[in-house]
């Protein structure tokens, strides 16, 4: 809905929530159209997870265009600098409503209103959210900002895990040890339940 009006729905399917990057070209456009089309979320007629896509089940699309996937955080402010600028953006990304409709049914594929304040109802069923990505391209890293670097940088200082020495590794943990692992961290516990 804008202001109060619905200006598009649709029933069973997928909602699209599209983030546009300054890097982003048609080659990335067409990866992610034939991605979304034939993404296998759906149950089949058996009730088998996992194996019928949007398309096999003759379901909607409905797209919404959302810049602020394309946030990096400095600090605890969100910076769009990475998201692709407003006037190239449309362009993109009616070009992205017309490959999904060339590709599937152009009555299925449904949209927003670009650049507008909407609020989006969405029963997430399952629920299942799946994060798309256009594969990657190789970047230098003399051309990333400073602010791209620390983000990176806070990125690998989460990821790591502090190791232990290899006598740590074979002690095995007592269950009443209160710094003893639950496996919530990846640990794995000599002592496993069948």
């Amino acid at each position: 809905t804008v202001g109060g009006e619905q200006i598009s729905s649709i029933g069973r399917g997928l909602c699209v929530l599209l983030g546009i990057s300054l890097e982003d070209t048609q080659r990335e456009l067409e990866h992610m159209v034939r991605k979304i089309l034939n993404l296998r979320v759906f149950e089949d007629e058996s009730g088998k997870h996992w194996s019928k896509s949007v398309m096999d089940k003759q379901y909607e699309v409905l797209c919404v265009s959302q810049f602020t996937l394309q946030c990096i955080l400095k600090g605890n402010k969100p910076d769009y600098h990475m998201a692709m600028p407003t006037e190239q953006a449309e362009c993109f990304y009616n070009n992205f409503l017309e490959q999904l409709r060339k590709a599937y049914k152009p009555e299925l594929i449904k949209d927003g209103k670009f650049g507008a304040y909407m609020q989006v109802h969405i029963q997430n069923d399952g629920p299942v959210t799946i994060e798309l990505e256009s594969p990657a391209a190789t970047v230098d890293p003399k051309q990333l900002t400073k602010l791209e670097k620390q983000q990176q940088r806070k990125e690998k200082t989460r990821t790591k895990v502090p190791s232990e020495s290899s006598r740590e590794r074979n002690v095995p943990r007592n269950k009443e040890d209160p710094s003893a692992s639950s496996g919530a961290e990846g640990d794995v516990s000599s002592e496993r339940e069948p």
